[in-house]
């Protein structure tokens, strides 16, 4: 089963915060660390010089999961439907959803409230901890 990382996680991991043991579990349970293309630029935009190998190596052991069209349309309707209720979503988040949406993947977030949206699987893995 793919697990879609959010970028908090990402960044957890990275600093080598809980993260690191938690994707460990993942793969010994036979299960496979993802992302988006999305999370890659959040990273990539915040790196700091000496984690640049350190990232690129996280990223060649991630699969990266396509954001198209269908996401699209699922990211829309929910930022739609959520600011008819007064709730701004942001569109990467929506976007990042969509995609865990598509291929039924568990999110792991340090921010769970960011993702309101329903058929999420919305797992909240605490960051700094």
């Amino acid at each position: 089963m793919l697990h879609l990382l959010d970028s908090t996680v990402l960044i957890d991991f990275l600093r080598g915060r809980p993260a690191v043991r938690r994707v460990q579990l993942l793969r010994a349970a036979g299960d496979v660390p993802a992302t988006t293309a999305i999370n890659v630029e959040e990273i990539v935009r915040g790196l700091r010089a000496e984690e640049y190998a350190a990232a690129e190596r996280l990223f060649a052991g991630l699969v990266i999961v396509p954001i198209s069209e269908p996401e699209g349309w699922r990211a829309g309707r929910w930022r739609r439907e959520f600011a008819a209720r007064g709730i701004t979503l942001w569109q990467a988040d929506c976007l990042i959803a969509a995609a865990a949406a598509r291929v039924r993947a568990p999110l792991a977030t340090g921010n769970p409230k960011d993702f309101p949206m329903p058929g999420v699987d919305v797992q909240h893995w605490p960051v700094g901890e």
